[in-house]
């Protein structure tokens, strides 16, 4: 699969199939991020990856649509340093999300993002230091129903590009 067939069928998946992701998948979901641009290439963002499904379960009570993270093989949390500081910190945040994404829509895997809300909560589930945030965790799995792999857009999916792009100016 080219990264433009991976933009193009890649599906949120909420529903995940009870099977551990082999070790070497996890790695290389977790390297995509790692791999990702970051602003001044400060790499700004931590990941906590979990695979114990008590701590997903606790974990997806952190965030109001967040249900999802509790029957995730694996959830990666996506640490930064304080997110109201400057506007690249949750974009680079976000680069690594899509990096992770794609990397395992290509191998097989679905994934969906979690807004976490009880930040406070969240960090004594994760006991991570006070100088790390978290807003964004995310959901790893092989997809419960096999076609969502190969899914069409829904009716209705993304507007046409001609009703987003301006041309050099509004």
């Amino acid at each position: 699969m080219d990264v433009s067939e991976a933009i193009r069928t890649k599906r949120a998946v909420r529903k995940f199939k009870v099977e551990a992701l082999p070790e070497d998948v996890v790695n290389a979901i977790l390297n995509a991020g790692r791999r990702s641009q970051s602003s001044k290439n400060e790499q700004g963002w931590r990941f906590i990856a979990i695979r114990d499904r008590s701590v997903l379960q606790v974990l997806s009570e952190c965030g109001t649509w967040a249900g999802h993270l509790a029957g995730a093989a694996l959830g990666v949390a996506i640490l930064t340093p304080e997110p109201t500081a400057k506007f690249q910190t949750m974009f680079d945040a976000g680069q690594a999300a899509a990096f992770m994404q794609l990397a395992a829509w290509e191998l097989g895997v679905g994934s969906v993002p979690a807004s976490i809300y009880e930040h406070e909560k969240a960090r004594g589930i994760l006991g991570f230091p006070d100088e790390w945030h978290l807003r964004i965790a995310l959901s790893f799995g092989y997809p419960l129903e096999d076609e969502k792999l190969t899914a069409a857009p829904k009716k209705g999916g993304r507007k046409p590009l001609e009703d987003i792009v301006h041309w050099e100016k509004w």
